[in-house]
C-alpha cells in the first residue's frame, strides 16, 4: 500500500512537470514578435538633384578697345545705365589723327601720279599710232600708268584704315544695359595687340538672370530642359528663387578631380535682388508625384524572421513568388518593378503585391491592394529580428540536411 501511494505520487508530479513545460514551450512558441510599423501615407513625393553654382547675367559683354592709345575721358562708371551706341570713353587720337593727314596726303600724291602718267600715256599712245614711238616706249607709258593707279587705289584703302582707326578711338557700348566693371582709369595707356583689352563689362538686362550650376556627372542623366529648379543665395536666405532649366552644356568641367556639367537656369529677377556673382545652392526638381501611397524604404526590404514565418501557412505557389520579387537590403527597386510588403491586420501579418515608383531618399512611392492609414511592417524590436531581419529569406527553398 505504501509502495503504491509512492508511485501514484511520483506519477502526478510527472505529469504536472509535464503540464508545465507544454504551458511554457506553447506559450513561447505562440507569442507574436513586437512589430516595428508605421501607417501608409497618401502624399507627394519627389526626387531632386542637388548642385551649386553662380548667378549670372542674362548677356554680358565685354568691351575692349580695337586701337592702343591713352584714356582721354571716360563718361561711365560702375552701375551707369547705358545705351546701344552711347559714348562710354575716348582715346587721346593725336597719332591717330596724324596717320589720318599722312594717308590723305599720300592719296594726293598718287592721284597727281596718275594725272600725269594719264598725260605721258596719251602722247605716247598719238606717237605710237603715227609710227614715231616705239613698242618698248608704249609699253613702259602703259606700265606706268597701270603702276600709279594701283599706288592711288593703296593710298586710298590706307586712308580708310586710318579713318576706322581714327573711329575706333571713340567706345561705344554694344548693347543696351548695366556697366558693372570698369577696369581702366583716365590717362591710362591701352594697348592692342593680339587680345583687345577689356575696358568695361556691360551686363544686360538684369531683370533676367542666368544661374551657371555644376552638376556632377552621376546625375547629369536625370537633368532635362525645362525642369523646374529651386536655388538659395546667401545674399537672401530666407528668400527662395524658381527657374527652369533652359541648356545643358555638353563641355565636361573637371573640379577637383570629378567630371561636372554646366547646367544653365533661366530666372526672372523683376526686383533686382539677384546679382551678378552670387552664390546659388540648386536643387533641380526631376520627378514629382502627388496623392500616391508612400512608405518608408525599410518597409519593401522587411522579411518575416523564419520561426514566425513557418506559421504563416503560405501557399508554395506564393512563397516562391515573394521569394522572387524580394529586395536586398540597401537595394531600391526601379520604378515600375514589383515587390512584397507586410500588412499588419489584426495580430497577423499578411503579404501584399506592389507596384513601386520613384524614391526621394528615404520614401518609396507604392501602389496596389492597398489602403490609405493601413499598418505596414518596417521591422521588429526583438533583439533576435534586429540583429538580422533580411539575412534570411524564411520563404527561400532550404537545402535538407544529409541523412545519417
Amino acid at each position: 500500500m505504501k509502495r503504491r501511494t509512492i508511485i501514484i505520487i511520483i506519477s502526478v508530479v510527472v505529469v504536472a512537470a509535464a503540464a508545465v513545460l507544454y504551458y511554457y514551450h506553447t506559450r513561447n512558441t505562440s507569442k507574436e514578435p513586437s512589430w516595428k510599423t508605421t501607417r501608409i501615407e497618401r502624399g507627394s513625393i519627389s526626387i531632386a538633384v542637388t548642385a551649386t553654382g553662380t548667378v549670372n547675367a542674362d548677356t554680358t559683354v565685354l568691351v575692349g578697345a580695337q586701337v592702343s592709345g591713352i584714356i582721354s575721358k571716360i563718361f561711365v562708371d560702375f552701375d551707369s545705365v547705358v545705351r546701344k551706341g552711347q559714348v562710354i570713353a575716348l582715346l587721346d587720337t593725336t597719332l591717330l589723327y596724324a596717320a589720318y593727314l599722312d594717308a590723305a596726303a599720300t592719296v594726293e600724291k598718287a592721284g597727281a601720279q596718275v594725272e600725269l602718267q594719264t598725260k605721258i600715256f596719251a602722247r605716247t599712245d598719238t606717237l605710237f599710232k603715227e609710227k614715231v614711238a616705239a613698242q618698248s616706249d608704249y609699253d613702259q607709258s602703259y606700265t606706268n600708268l597701270r603702276s600709279a593707279k594701283s599706288d592711288l587705289q593703296a593710298a586710298r584703302a590706307n586712308l580708310n584704315h586710318a579713318r576706322i582707326n581714327l573711329r575706333y578711338a571713340t567706345i561705344t557700348a554694344p548693347i543696351n544695359g548695366t556697366v558693372i566693371s570698369r577696369n581702366v582709369d583716365v590717362g591710362q595707356t591701352v594697348i592692342s595687340s593680339f587680345n583687345a583689352p577689356t575696358l568695361f563689362t556691360i551686363a544686360n538686362k538684369l531683370d533676367k538672370m542666368q544661374v551657371l550650376a555644376n552638376v556632377d556627372e552621376s546625375d547629369i542623366g536625370l537633368i532635362k530642359n525645362g525642369q523646374v529648379a529651386d536655388f538659395t543665395v546667401d545674399a537672401y536666405p530666407n528668400d527662395k528663387f524658381r527657374g527652369i532649366v533652359g541648356l545643358i552644356r555638353l563641355q565636361p568641367v573637371t573640379i577637383q578631380n570629378v567630371v561636372n556639367y554646366i547646367v544653365v537656369i533661366d530666372v526672372a529677377n523683376p526686383e533686382l535682388k539677384l546679382l551678378p556673382g552670387l552664390t546659388a545652392n540648386i536643387s533641380v526638381n526631376v520627378a514629382e508625384h502627388d496623392g500616391v501611397f508612400k512608405v518608408p524604404a525599410s518597409a519593401i526590404h522587411f522579411t518575416p524572421p523564419t520561426s514566425y514565418a513557418s506559421s504563416l501557412q503560405v501557399a508554395d505557389s506564393l512563397a516562391k513568388k515573394i521569394a522572387l520579387l524580394a529586395v536586398a537590403a540597401n537595394e531600391i527597386p526601379a520604378a515600375g518593378s514589383y515587390c512584397y510588403i507586410w500588412v499588419k491586420e489584426g495580430e497577423r501579418l499578411h503579404p501584399r503585391l506592389v507596384k513601386t515608383g520613384i524614391f526621394d531618399g528615404a520614401n518609396v512611392e507604392i501602389a496596389g491592394d492597398i489602403k490609405d492609414g493601413e499598418e505596414v511592417v518596417t521591422g521588429i524590436n526583438s533583439n533576435e529580428a534586429n540583429a538580422s531581419p533580411t539575412a534570411k529569406n524564411p520563404f527561400m527553398p532550404q537545402m535538407r540536411p544529409p541523412k545519417k
